[in-house]
């Protein structure tokens, strides 16, 4: 265990750290996010180039391959496209409305089966879909929803409240993620659940949902082919959730408000809903890319970098630009991944532990390709000292700080402090912790089975221009490039604050894999259970 703003020895070489650099980030970023890799789509001639491109690559760089002599990992996956014909029908008090998909309502279904549907499902309000024993919370408390359909607020009531002492105040739970939300509903025994969108609480606009949630939806392959998520699932745009709240004599605004309290109670809004989703379905298999540098004295025990390689591919049913090039998510994290790569694969001598770099594949879809190798780890997970990810890097220049995703959560904080302050820099926590950032990348799925993650973010404080200017690029990135064919790559972009960050995490990760010491989670944090019990029962790494 390393205190936090201790420096764990011994330093990084400066050659390797100086082989990071703008010249061969640029190339990497500008083939992966060029038209011709279509949009990196998974099981798609986009994965075939950006598979083939990152093998190539990670050889080059000094790897061998990483799974048992293989650079890939086959994912097998489910593809389910539902028809976008599909009508959200709500009947009550004599007459009958519909709801369109993609300007009012998204809806799918997770089941593997050609055709799932809703028939006069009675609606219910169910605030925010949580049930938290550590919070003494439980909305579904005193009403059974079996069979009916649920509808629900996005993220926490501590981001409503922001009360610091409320759940996590402005900071998202796990429980504030629209994946928990389906999970429990799931387990509610509901026929449909639906989550009503608002744009800063969700942290993206309603075109995200459109985009993300519409075509071919990929989900790992379960064995009862996941009867047991709900039949339908969905969002609904505020305005239409207010209007259907209307219809029924109510008032969201109102009932929002008694959705912060411990004592709130689920209300039927009198109104039943139908809709018949029909699906195309596909399995395919994807693939993660793995490469390996094994470990000169301890090779039993690993260092992970990851980033994901995939994006959301192309929409032809788009006029003009029809490619999600994902230029910024997640392009410049896995040429970041390469540039590290290359820094250990030039060492003279390799480090004491193994060093695992990971490309995974179907993030957009779910973190589906973290969560394949959580289940069937290339390296043993209690052998797997740390995770450390990428997913978007800095393309607007110097910053004097850093951001740190979960910045309290465990030791690895100690290790990245002790770096960004020789480097004159400071770290800062997540600046926008409502929208959940910690749960909506690969390394997740490393943390909820004990792997104690490291996951940075680009700084705000621009070292010219200050913060306005930093919180001003992230703004526009998410309201005009995130999750649309516009996230294409810049020749013009400042990648100098990239670089920077990449040396930055090639320290943490040099330090870790020279090291003998085992990181491990906080006290009190919600991941430290799992890892202790990890631990418990490893053997010896080598």
């Amino acid at each position: 265990m390393v205190p936090a703003g201790c420096a764990p020895d011994p330093e990084a070489p400066a050659d390797a750290l100086q082989g990071i650099d703008d010249a061969g980030l640029r190339e990497h970023i500008a083939v992966l996010a060029s038209d011709e890799f279509e949009g990196r789509a998974p099981v798609s001639r986009g994965e075939e180039l950006t598979i083939a491109y990152l093998a190539e690559a990670f050889g080059a760089a000094g790897l061998e391959p990483g799974n048992d002599g293989e650079w890939l990992q086959p994912v097998p996956l489910v593809s389910i496209t539902a028809d976008p014909g599909m009508r959200l029908a709500i009947s009550g008090d004599d007459r009958e409305e519909t709801l369109e998909y993609g300007t009012e309502m998204m809806a799918w279904t997770k089941r593997v089966i050609d055709r799932s549907s809703l028939a006069d499902s009675e609606l219910v309000f169910v605030g925010y879909g949580i049930v938290a024993p550590e919070y003494g919370w439980d909305d579904y408390a005193g009403v059974d929803v079996a069979g009916k359909t649920v509808v629900m607020l996005v993220n926490d009531p501590g981001y409503a409240t922001g009360d610091p002492a409320h759940f996590n105040g402005r900071a998202m739970t796990y429980y504030g993620r629209w994946t928990y939300k389906f999970e429990e509903a799931g387990r509610q025994g509901v026929a449909g659940a639906l989550i009503i969108h608002e744009t800063d609480a969700a942290g993206y606009p309603w075109e995200v949902v459109a985009s993300s949630w519409s075509g071919p939806q990929f989900g790992l392959v379960a064995e009862d082919a996941n009867l047991s998520r709900p039949a339908v699932e969905g969002w609904l745009t505020l305005d239409a959730a207010a209007a259907l709240f209307e219809r029924a004599g109510l008032d969201l605004a109102t009932l929002s408000g008694r959705a912060v309290r411990e004592d709130f109670q689920a209300a039927s809004l009198g109104l039943a809903a139908s809709l018949e989703i029909r699906n195309t379905i596909e399995r395919s298999t994807s693939h993660n890319v793995v490469g390996r540098l094994a470990g000169a004295d301890r090779p039993g025990e690993a260092i992970v970098y990851m980033a994901h390689w995939d994006h959301l591919g192309k929409d032809e049913t788009l006029e003009g630009d029809e490619i999600y090039n994902g230029a910024l998510d997640n392009a410049t994290g896995v040429a970041g991944l390469i540039e590290i790569a290359a820094a250990f694969g030039g060492l003279e001598r390799p480090p004491a532990r193994t060093v695992l770099f990971l490309a995974v594949t179907a993030e957009e879809q779910g973190l589906l390709g973290s969560d394949h190798y959580g289940e069937y780890p290339v390296h043993p997970l209690d052998r797997t000292v740390a995770a450390i990810n990428m997913d978007g890097l800095n393309t607007v220049g110097p910053m004097n700080d850093i951001t740190v995703v979960g910045l309290g959560n465990s030791d690895l904080d100690g290790y990245l402090e002790a770096v960004v302050s020789a480097a004159g820099r400071v770290i800062r926590p997540d600046p926008e912790p409502e929208k959940g950032f910690f749960y909506r990348s690969d390394h997740f799925n490393f943390a909820k089975r004990g792997v104690p993650a490291l996951y940075t973010d680009s700084g705000i404080d621009h070292v010219e221009r200050g913060e306005s200017y930093g919180r001003r690029m992230r703004e526009a990135y998410t309201a005009e490039r995130y999750h649309k064919p516009t996230d294409e790559y810049d020749p013009t972009w400042d990648l100098d604050g990239a670089v920077d960050d990449l040396r930055l995490l090639f320290e943490v990760g040099y330090r870790l894999a020279q090291g003998a010491e085992w990181p491990t989670w906080r006290e009190g944090n919600e991941f430290r259970a799992a890892r202790d019990q990890m631990m418990e029962g490893a053997g010896g790494g080598d």
